[in-house]
């Protein structure tokens, strides 16, 4: 006697119509990142902050989302996941307004901060309702692909809306395109997005979370501290604090789940090699997209003197192959094992990754636009697969949790594509530029801080020493590139041959 299975239901008009909503988010999160690398220059030149000042604006956001992304997701399993997405919208809009206005460099990064706390409410929760919306896997796997073009698209219209609003406005009018966004989402989130939740959620876990917390964000400042300072005891200790706090959330975990409790993450999802793997790679192609979007913003407005609008267009390759690559990988995934997509779309971000390591070789605007196009069809195969299998690899009720693993991993590779690939590009800088004997103490720290200080400064300067600057300044910056590249390349196949073997040995 055979048994029929009930088939999934596929879904219809209403959940593909709240696909679009899900968008939204995820869209306005990626120009928000996309936007301010654009706009580092107009924020240098308005706020004169220094180079850690700099790195930071870039880096808090995605460390408070690391820091608070499981807490966030397991939340939103507990209380609800549109409930915590609407929480979530709300803030990001007010906070938006703030940092438009915000009158230095220390505000501005406070800003950026509370744009993450609410963040991570975002994420987790529009990931965790597709697995609610979309139950037949063929559909699934689609709509995550679909979701995961809103990275892509956000990265292709911020540099264009950038563009236009730095060259008409001030550099606070990049965050007020956040503000329209989140209205739309408030009228049509409550009217097509389902509630779901976790059906016997338990206690909450307020000191797992402080553990959680103690565990990501001392990890990424340790790094952080490491690629600019070097090795230190202020960055021994935060890995200290972040390693003790690591082991001491996963046995709290263990020993919940024993008791019959609701751990606040349940580690056993990483008993998965495909999930464990999956968020690797995750981290790893927003390490590549980061870094590459951090150095080449900075490369085509300081040293190629284009408009950030300009700038903008040459990227916009990238983002477009990066859609149709996400597209691709869903029908691509049906053919191909995921030890096979995976690798190889690390493979081609290196490879865009060497391409910027010839940058001096070549015509510099051509470079990149080849560099950006593999790097974007990299990240759209591989995260489109890794998204879609870590997802399935989650029980339905967990889906909060899997999909908080899989934006940690997210947050954390731009997080490490920023401080690691941002701190070698500072070091090598600093090390190259020359700075004309003429010129103050001050303002020398200042023009050997970042590029952006030393074009400033070369503006004010004139003759002889205005000229000798800006051409070591670019010089050392170029180069600083070149190497920055190569360092990119090695982790973008180390993870590769990583992944591939990981995979292959777990058939």
């Amino acid at each position: 006697m055979t048994l029929a299975l009930p088939r999934p239901v596929r879904a219809g008009r209403r959940e593909w119509c709240a696909l679009a909503v899900l968008l939204l988010p995820t869209l306005l999160v990626t120009i928000d990142n996309t936007v301010l690398g654009f706009a580092l220059p107009a924020i240098s030149a308005a706020l004169s902050p220094s180079a850690t000042q700099l790195l930071w604006l870039v880096d808090v956001y995605p460390l408070v989302l690391a820091a608070l992304l499981v807490t966030m997701g397991t939340l939103g399993d507990r209380v609800g996941r549109r409930r915590t997405l609407l929480v979530g919208v709300t803030g990001f809009g007010v906070v938006s307004l703030l940092a438009a206005f915000s009158t230095d460099a220390t505000h501005l990064v406070a800003a950026r901060a509370m744009l993450g706390f609410f963040g991570a409410m975002l994420m987790p929760a529009t990931l965790a309702l597709l697995r609610t919306l979309f139950r037949d896997r063929a559909q699934r796997r689609f709509a995550v692909a679909v979701w995961a073009t809103g990275f892509a698209a956000g990265s292709a219209l911020g540099p264009i809306v950038g563009g236009l609003l730095l060259q008409h406005f001030w550099w606070g009018s990049v965050f007020l395109v956040n503000v329209p966004v989140m209205l739309v989402m408030l009228v049509l989130a409550p009217a097509l997005l389902p509630e779901s939740r976790m059906a016997r959620p338990g206690r909450f876990d307020p000191l797992g979370v402080v553990l959680s917390v103690l565990a990501m964000a001392p990890a990424v400042l340790a790094v952080k501290i490491v690629a600019h300072d070097g090795v230190t005891a202020a960055a021994a200790l935060a890995l200290l604090v972040a390693v003790a706090s690591g082991a001491l959330f996963v046995r709290r975990a263990q020993a919940r789940r024993a008791a019959g409790e609701e751990p606040l993450l349940d580690v056993s999802l990483f008993a998965s090699p495909v999930l464990r793997l999956s968020a690797l790679a995750n981290a790893t192609t927003m390490f590549a997209f980061t870094g590459l979007l951090f150095f080449s913003a900075q490369y085509l407005v300081l040293v190629q003197g284009m408009t950030p609008m300009d700038a903008g267009i040459v990227l916009v390759p990238g983002s477009v192959v990066t859609i149709l690559s996400g597209l691709a990988a869903a029908r691509l995934g049906r053919r191909y094992q995921l030890r096979v997509l995976v690798p190889t779309g690390l493979v081609l971000a290196a490879a865009g990754y060497v391409m910027c390591a010839l940058l001096w070789t070549g015509p510099a605007v051509a470079v990149l636009v080849v560099a950006s196009v593999l790097v974007g069809a990299g990240i759209g195969l591989s995260e489109t697969v890794t998204n879609e299998a870590i997802l399935s690899a989650a029980p339905a009720d967990r889906a909060g949790s899997a999909s908080a693993v899989s934006e940690t991993a997210y947050e954390v590779g731009a997080v490490l594509g920023t401080a690691v690939l941002g701190s070698v590009l500072s070091a090598v800088y600093r090390a190259a530029v020359e700075v004309p004997s003429a010129v103050g103490p001050t303002y020398a720290a200042a023009a050997r801080e970042t590029l952006g200080g030393a074009v400033d400064l070369a503006h004010r300067l004139t003759g002889t020493p205005a000229a000798e600057l800006l051409s070591s300044a670019r010089s050392a910056f170029t180069g600083a590139v070149g190497i920055t590249a190569v360092a990119g390349t090695a982790v973008l196949v180390l993870v590769a041959v990583t992944v591939f073997t990981g995979l292959s040995r777990s058939r």
